[in-house]
């Protein structure tokens, strides 16, 4: 199978060389967008083992769960829109893994009303057929609510004073898991995937007035940000993008649609760096060759 690895990914790479030159002879800028297009196609089809260097903050993120006693209650946000889903899906998807392979019994919710309730029920009713989960019983989907910082602050006194039902319509008091969780204090750890502001939130309302761990996933443009709550010790742990996505399948042992769409990032990061070195050294040799033509 390496063998195979080989000879597809190095045709591939004549075949990104022939297109370049291509778009030289006839100056069609479609030659380039065509190569584009196969270097990202080509490792979701056929899965490209590039190494990816698990960062610290990944690495503390996932230490903090997987140090968590078995059966924990944790609280699992999906504060993020359906535009971003590339990024931070699967996070949301390699957090689940880890915690349901810890039998944790997972809260979710989110601060988004667009499609911010759906994701989250269809995340969970997907990776809880895997691990042979039960609705109300070991995880349970409280939905979006409006008014963010009063439910943030609201959920620390009463749950049931934000959420009388879940997402489905289903009374609190009726659903056996959420018999005995009633606000923070029942949590052992807050895991955020987001793609705002709402971080910010959570760090200032729920980490710093309560004291409950709290770790965030989060696209790549907002994750130098945050890095400075991971330096004072407020964030436990921090996932950036796809990357951080990737870091933490692979911490988990289930790499999926981050790890191939690092392999396809990174082939298309090298084939702009070949063209951009191609394109230089093709200019300098037609300048010299001007330079003797004019000569004679």
């Amino acid at each position: 199978m390496q063998f195979w690895y080989i000879v597809a990914y190095t045709l591939l790479g004549l075949t990104g060389i022939a297109l370049v030159y291509l778009t030289y002879k006839t100056s069609d800028r479609r030659y380039i967008y065509l190569a584009v297009a196969l270097y990202v196609i080509f490792p979701v089809l056929v899965t490209l083992k590039l190494p990816i260097e698990i960062s610290p903050e990944a690495r503390q993120l996932y230490q903090a769960v997987d140090d968590l006693p078995d059966s924990s209650t944790v609280m699992l946000t999906f504060d993020y829109y359906a535009s971003t889903l590339a990024e931070v899906e699967p996070m949301s998807r390699a957090a689940l893994h880890h915690l349901f392979s810890k039998d944790c019994r997972v809260v979710t919710m989110t601060t988004i009303p667009l499609g911010g309730p759906t994701i989250a029920e269809r995340v969970t009713r997907d990776l809880a057929g895997e691990y042979g989960k039960v609705y109300g019983i070991d995880y349970v989907n409280l939905g979006y609510k409006a008014n963010y910082v009063a439910v943030l602050k609201g959920m620390g006194s009463s749950i049931r004073t934000i959420y009388p039902a879940d997402n489905s319509g289903t009374q609190l008091d009726d659903i056996p898991m959420m018999q005995n969780i009633n606000n923070y204090e029942d949590f052992e750890f807050i895991y955020v995937v987001a793609d705002n502001g709402i971080i910010d939130y959570w760090m200032s309302i729920v980490n710093a007035q309560y004291q409950i761990g709290v770790g965030c996933g989060m696209t790549a443009v907002m994750a130098p940000r945050y890095y400075a709550y991971i330096g004072s010790g407020q964030m436990t742990g921090l996932l950036g993008g796809m990357k951080g996505a990737a870091e933490y399948e692979l911490l988990v042992d289930k790499p999926a649609l981050a790890v191939k769409g690092m392999s396809a990032q990174s082939l298309v990061h090298l084939f702009i760096i070949f063209s951009v070195v191609a394109g230089n050294i093709i200019f300098l040799v037609e300048k010299k060759r001007r330079r003797g033509q004019g000569a004679v």
